[in-house]
């Protein structure tokens, strides 16, 4: 068997099984997020299903594959069915150039655990989540209900805004290595946690994960549904499994950005004083994934017009002045 296919077929296992894993982690995810938010509001959360409420999410699956799915008379069908895909595809490709583990050996053969490993990582990686917009925004316009086109056009707005931001926090690391590989700029943090991006980018770090929080629709920016306002915005039309595939692109997105964040501030999977890489990374991914969750118990929504002030006025112009200041220290 030649090398070439030996890739191939390595590189359609790896992508099957992060489809898997991270599919089955989505659905736990929520999970963790109701029980960590019943803890916060003093609640119990699901405790009836299993032991500790466990096989809950298997409930919700369950209920999830066989609910009816409702299609208002006037949506237009093609469009309403395709845009959960887009959400839940975009969600998964953009995965593919995250390296989600340090190398390992296996039977002799080096194992990367990266599906795509280019070099331009954290631009393909940006630039597909930033795709994945398209995915809320046709669902709200298919559905042909005023409350989904609003969710829809908050969609556009918030996304592009807060992608603005992202971009330009990523800058000034990406300056300082001179690369836009994640995997050069992991190791670029490899001499331990001195050497971490945070100390030297602590205003890109705060500004990518703002911008993170609001292009995964998190709380306190989850301005694309509001469901306070607007019902359920864009996905007010939706039901059973398209609903679901929006929700699993969710919480993958917030997995990629907990790598992201790991990886481009935090050491990434370099060992960590005596603990391994591979567990160094997942407790940092763990931690980011439960700050999503401690944050959304923990701050009320803000107004539309509160968070675009906060984009263009603030985040926007500190961002651009972090970029300026790095560019003119390295060069």
């Amino acid at each position: 068997m030649g090398e070439m296919t030996i890739d191939i077929i390595a590189t359609i296992v790896k992508a099957v099984i992060v489809v898997l894993v991270f599919s089955a982690l989505a659905g736990y995810g929520t999970y963790i997020e109701r029980r960590v938010l019943a803890f916060i509001q003093r609640r119990k959360g699901p405790m009836h299903v299993g032991p500790l409420g466990l096989l809950q999410i298997v409930a919700d699956g369950i209920k999830m594959f066989t609910k009816e799915n409702i299609i208002p008379r006037r949506a237009f069908k093609p469009i309403f069915f395709i845009a959960p895909i887009i959400t839940v595809a975009t969600a998964f490709v953009a995965m593919s150039a995250v390296p989600l583990l340090p190398p390992f050996t296996i039977f002799g053969y080096e194992v990367k655990p990266i599906v795509a490993d280019v070099n331009v990582g954290v631009l393909f990686v940006m630039g597909v989540m930033a795709a994945g917009l398209y995915g809320p925004l046709l669902g709200g316009i298919a559905s042909m209900n005023k409350y989904s086109l609003l969710g829809g056009a908050r969609v556009a707005i918030q996304l592009i805004s807060y992608e603005v931001v992202s971009g330009l926090a990523i800058m000034a690391p990406v300056l300082l290595v001179g690369s836009l590989s994640l995997i050069n700029i992991n190791d670029y943090q490899a001499g331990g946690i001195t050497d971490w991006l945070l100390w030297k980018q602590p205003l890109a770090f705060a500004l990518f994960m703002m911008a993170g929080y609001a292009e995964t629709n998190r709380t306190p920016f989850d301005l694309m549904e509001h469901e306070a306002e607007i019902v359920v915005g864009y996905a007010t039309e939706y039901s059973g499994i398209h609903w679901g595939l929006f929700a699993i692109g969710e919480y993958a997105n917030m997995f990629t950005m907990s790598f992201l964040i790991s990886l481009l501030f935090l050491g990434g999977y370099n060992d960590f004083y005596f603990i391994p890489g591979a567990i160094a990374i997942i407790c940092k991914v763990a931690f980011f994934f439960f700050f999503f969750i401690l944050v959304r118990g923990a701050w009320p929504h803000v107004r539309p017009d509160q968070l675009m002030w906060l984009c263009w006025k603030v985040l926007m112009p500190l961002a651009v002045i972090n970029v300026l200041i790095t560019a003119f220290a390295v060069f």
